[in-house]
């Protein structure tokens, strides 16, 4: 099985938190459907080429998250995905966003720059 999803793997950041990433993104994003079959931990290590350790670590973080599950006899499959409840979204979400404010100011960028890329990041440009 192909990978369902795609991964670009950039150096200076762990490979786990990447693929963790494009496994949610393409989940939220609808490009991965629930109950849509996801890559085994074997078949994830041989596409990507990592250890088969930080394939299982992958696969477990994302059920951890609520975004696969274990199914007996069928796999691992993308659950029905629900935003976590408003107070732990606003959490996440003021995180993220500081760690972007710094990183923006980080390059000189400006307010509109930022929210130029978060509105193609948001249409999927």
């Amino acid at each position: 099985m192909a990978l369902p999803f795609t991964v670009s793997i950039r150096p200076g950041r762990p490979l786990h938190d990447q693929v963790v990433f494009a496994a949610t993104k393409a989940v939220v994003t609808g490009q991965l459907a629930p109950g849509d079959p996801f890559p085994s931990v074997r078949a994830l290590s041989q596409d990507l080429q990592i250890n088969p350790n930080t394939a299982q670590k992958i696969v477990t973080t994302l059920i951890e998250r609520g975004l696969l599950e274990s199914r007996p006899g069928i796999g691992t499959v993308v659950a029905a995905w629900r935003p976590a409840a408003n107070p732990a979204r606003r959490a996440m979400l003021a995180s993220h966003i500081d760690r972007l404010v710094v990183d923006a100011r980080q390059l000189g960028l400006g307010l509109a720059d930022v929210l130029d890329a978060v509105r193609r990041a948001w249409k999927g440009e």
